[in-house]
């Protein structure tokens, strides 16, 4: 089995109250009490020159395909390991994670770390036996396996519900959630519903996650806040909770979008990567190992 590459600080338990429902598969791991801010990352100091021209090649022919517009994807499964060290250590951790629940007929496994270049990103793809299948490094707004996977298991009908005494704000919350995703169209701008302003009884909550039950992608970014995202049951629909400095939950939305805004790399910030990683070849080339 290949050693697992790069840390994944996510999975999901991310709804709070109703975690119960959230795959095995998928973990919590506690969110850092600080956010990184960026350096730039180091090469191995015990790294061979040979090993850290390669590493270097790569990069360079990544990179110039960013500058050129496009979105490079490059397998390193077949990397040395000595190469591959490298690589690990020079992109850094960043501050975006996810994780994809393994799901029948829907594929393995998947786990994503953003690099501290933000909009470059390490995407694993295990088999049953959690070794490693495909790693890519990819330059994007958000992986679109995310994406892709979250709406394959997900529809637009919501399922039968029995309204119990007690639930006040729930049918109207499910009224909105349904029109909301039935009438999304990619492309529209998202429906935020906050949840944080309603006097929800424990009635209502119980409706809710019936409703839109977790879905198997779960994310973590601490780039605005300590924020947890998690796919839902219903296309489009996304649970997004921000939390404190101590794991306190402040503010509790339903957003009804593609992909939550807060997880994705704005198109300033591939930008900037373009410029750091070009630091960060100059850098490695100053031994003459280019």
């Amino acid at each position: 089995m290949k050693e697992f590459p790069i840390p994944v600080r996510v999975a999901a338990d991310a709804l709070g109250a109703g975690s119960q429902a959230v795959d095995e598969a998928v973990s919590y791991m506690p969110f850092p009490l600080e956010v990184p801010t960026f350096s730039m990352p180091q090469v191995p100091e015990d790294a061979d020159a040979a090993s850290i021209g390669a590493a270097r090649r790569l990069l360079a022919r990544f990179a110039e395909r960013m500058e050129n517009g496009g979105s490079p994807r490059v397998e390193l499964s077949s990397v040395p390991a000595t190469v591959l060290r490298v690589l690990n250590d020079s992109l850094g951790e960043g501050e975006v994670s996810v994780r994809i629940a393994a799901r029948n007929g829907d594929g393995g496994e998947v786990r994503i770390q953003e690099t501290m270049f933000a909009g470059v990103w390490r995407e694993l793809h295990l088999r049953g036996d959690g070794g490693v299948e495909h790693d890519w490094l990819l330059a994007c707004p958000v992986p679109p396996v995310a994406r892709e996977r979250a709406q394959r298991a997900a529809s637009t009908q919501l399922p039968p519900l029995e309204l119990p005494c007690g639930a006040m704000n729930a049918p109207a919350l499910l009224t909105e959630i349904r029109e909301q995703v039935q009438r999304f169209r990619p492309g529209h701008g998202p429906h935020v519903i906050n949840l944080t302003l309603l006097p929800l009884t424990a009635e209502d909550q119980a409706v809710l996650e019936q409703a839109a039950p977790v879905g198997p992608v779960a994310i973590l970014s601490r780039g605005f806040g300590n924020c947890r995202i998690t796919s839902t049951a219903l296309r489009n629909l996304w649970r997004v909770q921000y939390f404190n400095s101590m794991q306190t939950l402040i503010l509790n939305t339903l957003e009804v979008i593609e992909m939550p805004e807060v997880a994705m790399a704005a198109a300033d910030d591939l930008a900037d990567s373009r410029e750091r990683l070009r630091e960060l070849l100059d850098w490695m080339g100053q031994d003459g190992s280019a």
